[in-house]
């Protein structure tokens, strides 16, 4: 600086600003991420996900009764509602209802539970509400819970799906 020449006050140097800015944009970035934590419960898939943890066995038992009694199942799913068609191997009677649960990836909150009836040779139900656009998982499974069928749809694109319980018995 010369001698004779007046010092610019901080605010006016343009470094000081340009130092100043990564601090606060961290600081509006991290009051931002807060406000949308506070805001939005995302929630956890299953509450319960210690105790899945240890039925894992008992699922298992289920996927192989049903690899025993051979089912299969063909889903579709409509605009108004949804219809499984299931075959068993000869003399297995078939439920008179049968369970479906439609599980969202990722939010618990949209899951769905359906009671089907038998009507002639497939179950069909009304679902609760529209499926968006996700990866769901299918369970079907008879109301005494002895055996289960599980499998997945991407919806919109997946309307019809096949479920073979010989595909999803463990290998030993």
């Amino acid at each position: 600086m010369a001698p004779n020449q007046i010092p610019t006050p901080w605010y006016k140097e343009r470094w000081t600003w340009l130092l100043m800015l990564m601090p606060v944009t961290a600081i509006i970035g991290g009051s931002i991420t807060m406000w949308l934590a506070v805001t939005s419960f995302d929630g956890m898939v299953a509450d319960d996900y210690y105790k899945q943890g240890l039925a894992i066995n008992q699922t298992l038992a289920r996927a192989t009764a049903a690899a025993d009694l051979g089912l299969k199942a063909d889903v579709r799913f409509t605009a108004e509602g949804l219809s499984v068609a299931l075959q068993a191997r000869q003399g297995v009677e078939l439920p008179a209802r049968v369970l479906v649960t439609l599980a969202h990836p990722t939010r618990g909150g949209l899951d769905q539970q359906l009671v089907l009836e038998r009507n002639g040779n497939g179950y069909q139900g009304r679902m609760q509400s529209q499926l968006g656009s996700a990866h769901w998982k299918v369970l079907i499974e008879d109301e005494s819970r002895s055996w289960r069928l599980s499998g997945a749809a991407f919806l919109p694109t997946e309307t019809e799906i096949r479920i073979d319980s010989a595909d999803l018995k463990p290998v030993d």
